[in-house]
This record gives C-alpha cells, sequence and structure tokens, in this order.
C-alpha cells in the first residue's frame, strides 16, 4: 500500500484578530484593578463611617489644670463611682506611646515631656479618639484628663473628632507651692522623669502661658467648672460630683 503522507500546514494568524485579543486581556486586567481599588477605598470609608457613628454617641468632659492639681485623683474617683465613664489621661496615652518600641513618634513625645513642652496636638487627638474607640463599647461618657491646653489642641480636636459632644469643662485650680510640694512628694516613687523642681516649675509656666486662655475661649461655646482643689480629696470630690 502506498504510504500516506500528512502534510501539516502552518497557522496563519489576522494581526487585526491577534490585536483586539491583547487589548481585550489588558482592559479587563485594568477594570478588575479598578473595581479592586474602588472596593478597597469604599471598605475604608465605610470603617471611618462606622467609627464617626460609635463616637457621636459619646460625652466628653474634658478636665483641665495645673500639674499637681489633683486631676488624675479626681476623675478616677468619679469612673470608679458612676457607671458608664471612662477616665482617659492624654499625659498617660502619651507616655505609653513613648514606651512603644515600634513606635515612630515616642522619641519626640519622650522630648517634649521631658521639657515640660506639649506635644503636637495631632497626635494627642488621633491617641485620644483611638483610645476612645477602644473603650466605645463599655462606656460612652469620658473624663479627658489633660486636653485641651492650648488654641492648638482645640483645632486639632476639631479636625479630628467633630462629631464629638463636649459636655463641659472642670478646672481644677491649685496655688503653684501647693502644686510643687504635691509633685515633688509623688517623684519620690513614681519615677517620672518630668516630677522635678525646674521641670514642674517649666509645666506650670506652659499651662499659665498657653492654657489659662484656653478656657476663655472655651467658654464662649460651653460652660466651664472652677473647682478649688486645694482642699481634701473627698471634699473636691463633692463639688465635682455635684456638677452632675
Amino acid at each position: 500500500l502506498p504510504h500516506q503522507i500528512s502534510v501539516i500546514m502552518p497557522l496563519r494568524f489576522c494581526p487585526f484578530t491577534v490585536g483586539l485579543f491583547v487589548a481585550s486581556v489588558v482592559l479587563g486586567t485594568l477594570h478588575e484593578r479598578s473595581n479592586s481599588k474602588k472596593k478597597s477605598s469604599s471598605g475604608s470609608d465605610d470603617t471611618k463611617k462606622s467609627e464617626a457613628t460609635s463616637l457621636q454617641d459619646c460625652n466628653v468632659v474634658f478636665v483641665v489644670g495645673g500639674p499637681g492639681a489633683g486631676k488624675g485623683t479626681q476623675c478616677q474617683l468619679f469612673v470608679e463611682r458612676n457607671p458608664g465613664w471612662a477616665h482617659l489621661s492624654a499625659g498617660d496615652l502619651l507616655r505609653a506611646e513613648r514606651k512603644n518600641p515600634q513606635s515612630k513618634i515616642g522619641e519626640l513625645i519622650n522630648s517634649k515631656i521631658a521639657a515640660g513642652q506639649l506635644v503636637p496636638s495631632s497626635i494627642t487627638a488621633k491617641l485620644l479618639g483611638n483610645a476612645m474607640m477602644t473603650n466605645s463599647n463599655d462606656n460612652k461618657n469620658f473624663l479627658i484628663d489633660g486636653f485641651p491646653r492650648s488654641h492648638e489642641n482645640i483645632s486639632a480636636w476639631h479636625e479630628t473628632l467633630p462629631e464629638i459632644t463636649i459636655k463641659c469643662v472642670l478646672s481644677f485650680e491649685c496655688p503653684e507651692e501647693v502644686l510643687v510640694g504635691r509633685l515633688l512628694e509623688r517623684g519620690q516613687t513614681s519615677g517620672r522623669n518630668d516630677d522635678t523642681i525646674d521641670v514642674i516649675r517649666k509645666r506650670f509656666q506652659t499651662y499659665q502661658k498657653e492654657s489659662l486662655p484656653v478656657l476663655e475661649e472655651l467658654r464662649k461655646t460651653m460652660t466651664v467648672h472652677h473647682i478649688a482643689s486645694d482642699k481634701p480629696v473627698e471634699e473636691v470630690y463633692k463639688t465635682v460630683v455635684g456638677l452632675f
């Protein structure tokens, strides 16, 4: 039988068809990437809206006063005796961030606190907002201790947390020498590098210069309660609780 020979003809592609195929693949890939970015952006926006909605239900009381005026002591007593309230100390949040080895701003915060200076307001406002979100499931009322202390603080708060209601301001007032004595005594056991006589006086001067004018600004839009805190702790507490 004669041999059957198969001839394989080379495939021929139309350049126009190939071009259409490549273009469709590229456009499809770009479309998928675009949708992915939109979903990611939408998810981020939804998260921000959820956080804002959660914080809208919260009430805040600003607690201010010179270093050693008893802000922390009174806040702690109040939250222990009044469920639904949480105490957030701006200073404690900053010190915790300073000790965080993964924080890029820890060294900056440390140098500012040690020098008795104010930390950039945007950092403080962000830390306070994060702390409120963390505690908002169990508490809807917050005593924010040591904030605001400058006009910049107020601006940063409104930019970062515009949806939160400020109920009032508690201003603890105490003579300088009483404050110095309290902080020197605390410094014997606290281990804090800002509880030294020089830094204490710098902190008080900073408070007098930058924080007191803030009370005048706050008074224009909310109630500011002035509380004499050079009295026994329980006596001061009775004054505080009588305001709520």
